[in-house]
C-alpha cells in the first residue's frame, strides 16, 4: 500500500523560516522520519512538495489508482484553495490533514481550514511531530480498510 505526502508553499524552508512557529527541524528531515515509519509497516511512501497551488492539485489527481492515502499539510493554501478541497474530494481517498503548528490557535484567518471536514482528520500543534501522528493514523486507517476487504472476500468465497 503507497501513502503520498504533499506539502504546500513554504515548507520547503522548515528550519530556516519562523523556528519559534515551525521549529528548527528541515522537511527532509521530516521525511527521513516518516520514510522509516512507513517501511517499518510495509508501505511505500512518496514525498511531493510545491509552493503553486495547481502543482498540488495535479499530485493530488495523480493519486487516483496510484496511491492509497494522502497526508497533506496544504500549508497557506489551508485557508484559499478550493480547488486543492475539490481535487480531494475527486480522488476519495483517505486524507489526513497535518499542521505543524496550533492554527486555531493563531491569527484570525489561519483558524478556517477548507479541508478539514472532508479529511479522516486533522492533527496540528505537535510541531513536525504532528508528521509521525499523521503517519500513525493513515496507518491505522489503511490496516482497517485492507482487514475489511480481506473479510469481505472471504465472505465472497
Amino acid at each position: 500500500m503507497k501513502i503520498v505526502v504533499i506539502q504546500g508553499p513554504n515548507l520547503n524552508m522548515l528550519g530556516i523560516r519562523e523556528q519559534n512557529i515551525y521549529g528548527a527541524m528541515k522537511l527532509e528531515d521530516i521525511h527521513n522520519q516518516m520514510k522509516a515509519v512507513a517501511e517499518q509497516n510495509g508501505f511505500d511512501i512518496e514525498f511531493f512538495q510545491s509552493n503553486l497551488e495547481g502543482e498540488i492539485v495535479d499530485k493530488i489527481q495523480e493519486c487516483l489508482g496510484d496511491a492509497d492515502g494522502i497526508i497533506i499539510n496544504p500549508a497557506a493554501y489551508t485557508h484559499t484553495s478550493i480547488a486543492i478541497r475539490d481535487a480531494l474530494r475527486a480522488v476519495q481517498l483517505p486524507t489526513i490533514e497535518v499542521h505543524i503548528s496550533n492554527i486555531a490557535a493563531r491569527e484570525e484567518f489561519r483558524k478556517k481550514s477548507l479541508i478539514s471536514d472532508i479529511c479522516a482528520g486533522t492533527i496540528a500543534g505537535f510541531g513536525p511531530f504532528s508528521y509521525h501522528l499523521g503517519m500513525i493514523g493513515m496507518i491505522q486507517i489503511l490496516n482497517e480498510i485492507k482487514m475489511m476487504k480481506e473479510a469481505q472476500a472471504k465472505q465472497n468465497g
